[in-house]
């Protein structure tokens, strides 16, 4: 019997574009020294859809994190987070409708109209949250 060993492929936890590495060294080179070592990537219950996207810089990691580097960037994800995030891309798009992160998430069943807020199929809907776009959209 021959055995074949087969490449372990496994679903990074995020990635990361190169215009989205690029703009957030730049953003990072404007905050105080120490202030902004890694970007913090993290859901929050809330927005109109259920779940909100947190993007921040933090000091440095937490007990817990998860850490990786891509394009020069460092990232963490608290393990709360990091379920509702594996195979997300972050993205920089800057076109004449729009400027701003905007992140491709695999795992959303819906998401708002307006990008910030989305479902994923085991919380269905948040407290108190119809699933429609209403007040909890800002453009």
């Amino acid at each position: 019997m021959e055995i074949q060993e087969r490449p372990i492929t496994s679903t990074p936890l995020v990635t990361l574009t190169e215009s989205a590495a690029a703009k957030i060294k730049q953003l990072m080179a404007e905050e105080p020294e120490g202030e902004a070592s890694v970007l913090r990537v993290a859901i929050q219950g809330g927005g109109c859809s259920g779940f909100q996207y947190g993007l921040g810089f933090d000091r440095g990691s937490q007990e817990g994190d998860l850490e990786l580097e891509l394009h020069g960037v460092q990232i963490v994800v608290d393990p709360f987070s990091a379920p509702y995030l594996k195979g997300s891309e972050i993205d920089w798009v800057d076109s004449i409708q729009a400027a701003g992160f905007a992140i491709n998430n695999p795992n959303a069943t819906a998401s708002c109209g307006c990008g910030h807020s989305f479902q994923v199929e085991e919380g269905a809907e948040a407290e108190g949250h119809t699933g429609g776009c209403g007040s909890g959209c800002s453009h």
